[in-house]
């Protein structure tokens, strides 16, 4: 369940609770007539099924709520409510398949938003793939994957792609390019570092690395396991299962690519940096490319339900009224 808190201005309470009471899925409406200063307006409080919340929140929306006062969405961990079950019951679909687009949206915006914290974990994370490709240690090249950043500004291309907003695909791009270019310059100059120091050799880059080679020799199954951990990833997102994401972290090589690309880089191998830049550029593509698919599946499902949100008004009638 999912619960909503409103600020309305007056002359719409009426029409959102009326759009509350007629929602397939919805329960425990509460008005507080004046209750809001800033902005100065109604409170109105329910509580939604999660399969009904995207619907409800397209049509609170084109009341012009948002604009002229708030909507607020928490996730409700419990509800001991029969009339709550009733709701999720009533309510078609399953809570797992919905997407609420507003809420991955918001997401998506602020993990791919380019920072100072982004470009640290990407440059910390690309710098400990260095110091596994350079071992050929696999433990090693497995925590740089689940310490990078950078599947947020893949899922907010997806996003954009399928909501059509161009300020998002652009920041979401930006710290897409800018997080890895600078992660592979510092990374570049951590492995000459390194190497005046004698902890990393041009013979051990040029090693077998039996472990590690995959990072900088792309084949056909690189792409296959990027789509895979596209679509993934991307029903992580829309469904709140997050922990589905650190299995995605550690199944592609985009930062342990880039980081041998910034070691061969260092050492002037150019085949072998040619190599991982590619890897890299399947990868991105790959999720990108299984993520947005992903989007609009999801989307094409929803929209065939569109229709079905919405009670008989003999039984909006019935439920309790606004305060």
């Amino acid at each position: 369940m999912l619960h909503l808190r409103m600020i309305v201005p007056p002359d719409r309470t009426r029409a959102a609770a009326d759009l509350i009471e007629s929602t397939v899925g919805t329960a425990h409406l509460v008005v507080l007539p004046g209750a809001a200063r800033d902005p100065a307006g109604d409170v109105v409080l329910c509580d939604v099924a999660r399969e009904a919340g995207d619907e409800l929140l397209r049509e609170l929306r084109g009341l012009g709520i948002d604009r002229d006062g708030s909507i607020a969405v928490q996730s409700i961990d419990l509800s001991l409510s029969e009339r709550a079950d009733a709701a999720e019951r009533e309510a078609p679909g399953e809570a797992a398949d919905a997407v609420l687009w507003e809420q991955l949206t918001e997401a998506t915006h602020e993990e791919s938003t380019l920072s100072v914290t982004y470009c640290a974990f990407m440059v910390l994370a690309t710098m400990l793939a260095a110091c596994g490709v350079v071992l050929d240690n696999a433990i090693l090249i497995v925590g740089a994957m689940a310490v990078g950043p950078e599947f947020g500004p893949l899922a907010g291309v997806c996003t954009a792609a399928v909501r059509r907003a161009p300020r998002l695909a652009a920041r979401s791009l930006l710290a897409l390019f800018v997080g890895f270019a600078v992660a592979i310059a510092a990374t570049t100059l951590f492995s000459l570092a390194m190497d005046a120091l004698d902890l990393f050799s041009r013979a051990q880059l040029e090693a077998e690395r039996p472990n590690t080679r995959f990072v900088w020799q792309p084949d056909p199954f690189s792409f296959v396991v990027a789509l895979l951990a596209g679509a993934a990833g991307t029903l992580s997102l829309t469904s709140a299962k997050s922990g589905a994401l650190v299995g995605v972290a550690i199944s592609v090589t985009t930062v342990p690519a880039g980081a041998n690309a910034a070691v061969a880089l260092a050492y002037g191998d150019l085949a072998q940096m040619a190599g991982s830049l590619e890897q890299l550029a399947l990868n991105l593509f790959g999720i990108v490319l299984a993520g947005t698919a992903t989007l609009y599946a999801q989307r094409a499902l929803w929209d065939t339900q569109r229709g079905r949100w919405r009670r008989p008004s003999h039984k909006g009638k019935g439920k309790g009224k606004a305060g």
